[in-house]
């Protein structure tokens, strides 16, 4: 049986307190980026390795509680499972310090930051091709990621996306009743009611492509026109529209049924921009394996 983190926690020291310039062993904290959940994450440098890296680490007042403890050793064993471009990579997870500290590389910033900017079709389109690709290598594990929003995507150079926070995440066996855990305005109706499984994975991540591609949100239950419409279709192909459409499709039996098929789906598209020559040059195609290929709906 592997060891609990509990077992390490027992003999770590009281917490160190957290600030600028703080050393957690080889990392120093440089900046606090945000917070969310139970824990915050710190920007911090490398000082062996010589490079920026992110700092996730959970409020010491929650390590005493038996099922965060859980949780985390959870999303650590997840993320050590995965391993693809599209999936941020977790480098480093131990107690130092009294904090438990999950150590990631350093992006240029998030999704949510990107789309307040304005976006070139292009780009905006290459991204959505990474991103499917990236949740359907998860469901290829059999990994429900239950949290997909723009703030879990992270930007890196030469346009690479990838996504990341698995605490959320569970190990997809058999259906049953969980807690109706998510971000509200991405978050499947059916996963609202404990319903989660890949078909709500599809509909965030369905709405997270609408979003980016139409600077709108539509608000659940959605209402014909969807706001940001006509600009979501401006520069697409029809079928790429519609693949967004059938992704978000309120009725879950009507959605891609995992992420595998929805990949296949674009995978098919020749031409996802109605501009051909700008189609041709996106630098990412997708990737079917004969796993998802098997699995296409």
């Amino acid at each position: 049986m592997a060891p609990s983190l509990r077992i390490f926690n027992e003999e770590s020291e009281s917490p160190k307190l957290l600030r600028v310039g703080t050393r957690l062993d080889k990392y120093r904290i440089v900046s606090r980026l945000g917070e969310g959940g139970f824990a915050t994450v710190y920007a911090a440098y490398d000082t062996i390795e010589d490079r920026r890296v992110a700092l996730k680490i959970p409020e010491s007042r929650y390590l005493e509680n038996s099922q965060t403890i859980d949780d985390l050793q959870r999303e650590v064993r997840i993320m050590a499972r995965l391993n693809h471009q599209g999936i941020l990579r977790l480098k480093d997870a131990r107690f130092v310090d009294g904090h438990f500290v999950m150590v990631f590389p350093m992006g240029e910033e998030t999704l949510a930051d990107r789309i307040t900017r304005r976006i070139a079709r292009s780009t905006a389109v290459d991204y959505a091709l990474q991103m499917i690709d990236a949740v359907a290598y998860a469901h290829e594990q059999r990994i429900l990621h239950r949290d997909i929003k723009p703030e879990n995507f992270i930007l890196f150079d030469n346009k690479l996306i990838q996504l990341t926070d698995f605490g959320l995440a569970r190990i997809q066996t058999t259906a049953k009743h969980v807690s109706a855990s998510g971000t509200l305005g991405f978050m499947a109706p059916e996963q609202a009611m404990g319903h989660p499984g890949y078909r709500s994975d599809v509909f965030s991540l369905g709405l997270v492509i609408y979003r980016l591609l139409s600077g709108e949100l539509p608000d659940y239950p959605f209402e014909a026109p969807l706001p940001g419409y006509q600009k979501l279709r401006k520069g697409l192909s029809s079928d790429f529209v519609a693949l967004i459409r059938k992704a978000i499709d309120p009725v879950p039996s009507r959605r891609f049924r995992d992420a595998v098929a929805m990949q296949n789906a674009v995978s098919r598209i020749r031409y996802p921009l109605s501009d051909r020559s700008v189609s041709q040059q996106l630098g990412r195609p997708v990737t079917v394996s004969r796993l998802s290929q098997r699995r296409a709906a």
